[in-house]
């Protein structure tokens, strides 16, 4: 059991929470926040959770390093997080910490000789971004680089679905998007720009170096003067009626093409 659990937080206190930059729910995101010894200075957890052993030693090392421990009810946990998923869990954290783009880019050079970093140019809904933050972990880019103005940032709703993945995977954030490209170009990145009219064809481009592949919002794509900065525009080739894609779903697609290039080149059968 875990001892000096509090009693059920008063209604006042939730009130004063500031829920997009202090709050991460979801069993799997605050289990990846204690697993990378996040600092959080309160934890909610239903009696259910307390004891299983997946979260029982988290808990008591979160609370030998000054977390406090609200045991409550599935119900204060639905008005806490405003009835969103959180599976009996979550946690009050400090604001999210932005990598500086040139210690993005170096770290990023470091961990791979063909890095790839993500450039997000205006994406407004959190489940888009914490999507392709999830994907991009997984697949195995180096980072991802956001605007500060007009985009949405990283919020509780985009820890929550990349699901873990933000304790590993760096994110920059960016005043000027156009000298953030500069930037990668004198570092020694191509620039691949997704555009649903591009003469070039996803599969037809050979991903090679290091690579930064821009994609844009939900709504009208990438920014004129983004556009100018890239290398390379390239489509997703669509067979049906549907005209574009969800932007996680072009994103992780494009991704996948450059790791299917690199894990599984073509064989020469000439």
């Amino acid at each position: 059991m875990i001892e000096d659990i509090k009693p059920e937080f008063a209604d006042e206190y939730i009130e004063s929470l500031d829920v997009e930059n202090e709050l991460i729910y979801g069993r799997r995101t605050v289990q990846a926040a204690l697993e990378n010894e996040r600092s959080l200075s309160r934890i909610w957890v239903v009696s259910q959770l307390k004891s299983d052993p997946r979260f029982y030693k988290l808990l008591q090392e979160a609370k030998a390093n000054g977390a406090i421990l609200d045991e409550v009810t599935y119900q204060r946990l639905d008005q806490l997080t405003q009835g969103a998923s959180h599976q009996g869990v979550a946690a009050q954290i400090s604001p999210y910490t932005y990598k500086d783009l040139n210690e993005l880019i170096e770290s990023a050079q470091a961990a791979s000789s063909q890095p790839v970093i993500i450039v997000t140019d205006g994406i407004h809904d959190p489940h888009n971004l914490g999507a392709i933050i999830r994907t991009a972990e997984a697949i195995g880019a180096q980072g991802l680089i956001v605007p500060q103005r007009r985009a949405v940032g990283i919020t509780s709703t985009v820890m929550k679905v990349a699901a873990g993945a933000l304790e590993t995977f760096p994110v920059a954030r960016v005043i000027n998007l156009s000298r953030a490209l500069e930037e990668l170009k004198a570092a020694g990145f191509w620039i691949y720009g997704t555009s649903a009219t591009a003469q070039q064809s996803l599969p037809t481009v050979a991903f090679n170096g290091a690579i930064a592949l821009v994609v844009g919002n939900e709504g009208e794509g990438l920014s004129h003067l983004v556009e100018q900065n890239c290398d390379v525009l390239v489509s997703i080739p669509l067979s049906g009626e549907t005209a574009s894609l969800n932007v996680s779903v072009a994103t992780g697609m494009a991704l996948y093409e450059i790791y299917r290039q690199r894990q599984f080149p073509a064989p020469n059968l000439s």
